[in-house]
């Protein structure tokens, strides 16, 4: 969980802009550490005690639409490494195919169950085996498709020093995305051009304020979050 040494960062990472956020989290490699000692047991401990949450809904998604059980999708992670995100299948077979990679309302690709599923996060329960394989940790940028990250700014960059997260202060104040393109002509353009920056904004300042005790507090409010 440790940082790469800068000359072993990626060439579109070494620049001014990323620097800052490096020389920050480079003296704080006690929180990095227990980051990842928090993710692997508390993950490790929810997928045990979830276990038949995990089992109930696979059955539900599994009879409520023809597919997969689950939905696998290459994103971004830290350092610009391509990974493989896992999530509950929440909507029809070959969505990807038939409309964009950004999720509008009222989707007519989401299933029945997906939209449950959706609304109460419990899609996001598989990616618990991307913590586990430090692909992912429970708080930090959420993991974009590379078509996305190809738009990031310099600074952006900066986002990738850390793991993608489960959550972050970004899909609190986000949450209602869908509904935020859900008129738009072109949801990938506005995605891109208006939501992306709005976004990564708040996911710079998280990556400069990084602590373990942040983290916590996040989680708290994902908590929260969801229950209201």
């Amino acid at each position: 969980m440790l940082l790469r040494s800068w000359d072993r960062l990626p060439k579109n990472m070494k620049n001014d802009d990323v620097r800052k956020y490096y020389d920050i989290l480079s003296k704080k490699t006690a929180s990095l550490l227990f980051k990842r000692i928090l993710d692997f047991i508390l993950a490790l401990i929810m997928l045990i005690v979830l276990s038949p949450i995990f089992l109930i809904v696979a059955i539900w998604v599994k009879c409520d639409s023809k597919g997969s059980v689950f939905f696998r999708q290459e994103r971004v992670t830290r350092y610009g490494k391509i990974f493989h995100i896992i999530k509950f299948r929440t909507m029809v077979q070959n969505a990807e195919a038939i409309g964009s990679q950004v999720t509008v309302d009222h989707d007519s690709r989401v299933t029945r169950a997906g939209h449950f599923l959706r609304k109460t996060r419990l899609d996001e329960l598989p990616q618990l085996f991307n913590i586990l394989s430090g692909s992912m940790s429970f708080v930090g940028t959420r993991p974009e498709v590379m078509k996305y990250v190809k738009c990031y700014t310099p600074e952006m960059m900066a986002t990738l020093l850390l793991p993608a997260g489960v959550t972050s202060l970004t899909s609190i104040k986000f949450k209602d995305e869908e509904k935020l393109l859900k008129d738009a002509d072109d949801a990938d353009k506005v995605y891109v051009e208006d939501v992306l920056p709005l976004k990564m904004k708040i996911n710079l300042e998280y990556t400069e304020k990084f602590n373990i005790f942040f983290d916590l507090k996040v989680m708290f409010m994902t908590v929260i979050a969801v229950l209201k």
